[in-house]
């Protein structure tokens, strides 16, 4: 790769959409590319792996290395295609009436081709204080990559003060989103046969009993709040997205399972929500499980944890943000992303970038070629911001 040959944001999403990073996979290959387009400029990167080695993050810093400065954030692994109605090749990008389709192209490659483009121009703009580039893995599982960059900006002495995080938003600042909380739940019941169900612990109904307390709290939560405006909606949520159990119809299911998330607003408390589960569970279900067998129960536990996010608009990054898009409003998301990670690490954060969440994750994944447009424009005004 030729470092005298400008690469445009287009013609680097068509590279990064070409590797297939669905989140099981390894993102070395891309990496890789990544690496061999940085060194053709000059530029330098820290590496840091996951424990497998088969998934890497890049810190890039253009300008003096060291701490301070403002650092762009992207995560380049994707969620599957499997099951879903292609009408073409997910990993070859598609121009198509304005629109440039495949896999990641709004969640979340273009936002990191628009930063590669910009390389060059951050390196000739003389800058104070250094840009970072934040490429992560494994945003779309439990944001594990950001956690161990964390770590390594830690390590290295080489924190930025502010992050963006380019996650989609049409290009309008985002200063805030709910945080997630994900939980499992088993039930063991004891099997036996369904003619004589006293004999037995149906571990179905039992879970059963349990999604139906978390039903019945989602709606307490839309009516009883708390209450935080801008979200969508602005209370917190909760709901089961998994459930399975027993093995055939005539045998009272020994086993039972469920998977579970709270999206919680800013100022909500998650483990008081989480205690409750377990309180309802520990007085309302499990005694009479328990009175047939004493091994019989449920196990919660928790899976991953994402913070919220909650920037406040008169800070410097907000009033940053606002000017280099022209916007002058900003909002909230209930998605989330790793803004609120680097908020807790003490590196203030807000969420702007190209193209439209609703895009994200769909079959025919796309993102408008002017969206791109929008973000070089906006990386260009943070170039000349950020000059000396």
């Amino acid at each position: 790769m030729s470092s005298d040959t400008q690469m445009t944001s287009t013609e680097i999403l068509s590279r990064l959409v070409s590797f297939d990073t669905t989140s099981r996979n390894s993102n070395l290959p891309l990496i890789g590319w990544m690496r061999e387009y940085l060194d053709g400029l000059g530029v330098p990167y820290r590496l840091s792996h996951d424990a497998s080695g088969e998934r890497a993050n890049l810190h890039v810093i253009i300008g003096t290395p060291g701490p301070g400065g403002i650092a762009l954030s992207g995560h380049v692994d994707t969620v599957p295609i499997d099951g879903q109605a292609w009408s073409s090749d997910p990993f070859q990008l598609r121009a198509e009436n304005g629109r440039l389709v495949g896999r990641g192209a709004a969640d979340m490659k273009g936002f990191v081709a628009c930063c590669l483009a910009a390389v060059p121009r951050f390196q000739s703009a003389k800058l104070r204080r250094p840009i970072h580039l934040f490429i992560s893995y494994d945003e779309e599982v439990d944001c594990a990559g950001a956690r161990r960059l964390i770590v390594d900006l830690a390590e290295s002495g080489q924190s930025p003060a502010l992050c963006i995080v380019g996650e989609p938003t049409s290009m309008q600042p985002i200063l805030g989103h709910k945080g997630r909380i994900a939980v499992d739940v088993k039930v063991r019941g004891l099997a036996g046969h369904s003619s004589v169900p006293s004999r037995g612990v149906n571990a179905v109904h039992a879970a059963a009993e349990a999604v139906a307390w978390i039903a019945a709290e989602q709606r307490r939560f839309g009516v009883e709040g708390p209450f935080v405006p801008g979200f969508d909606p602005p209370y917190t949520t909760v709901h089961v997205g998994m459930l399975s159990g027993g093995t055939i119809l005539n045998i009272i299911p020994e086993l039972a399972k469920f998977r579970m998330e709270w999206r919680v607003v800013p100022g909500d408390d998650v483990q008081a929500a989480l205690g409750r589960l377990r309180k309802h569970v520990a007085t309302a279900i499990e005694p009479r499980m328990h009175a047939v067998d004493p091994s019989t129960g449920f196990t919660i536990t928790v899976a991953d944890w994402l913070p919220g996010l909650s920037l406040d608009p008169d800070h410097e990054l907000a009033s940053l943000v606002r000017q280099l898009t022209g916007s002058n409003s900003t909002g909230y998301v209930s998605y989330g992303t790793e803004a609120g990670l680097y908020q807790d690490a003490g590196i203030p954060s807000i969420v702007c970038g190209p193209g439209d969440i609703a895009q994200a994750h769909t079959p025919d994944e796309w993102i408008l070629a002017s969206e791109l447009d929008a973000c070089d424009a906006f990386l260009a005004r943070l170039a000349i911001q950020q000059a000396a």
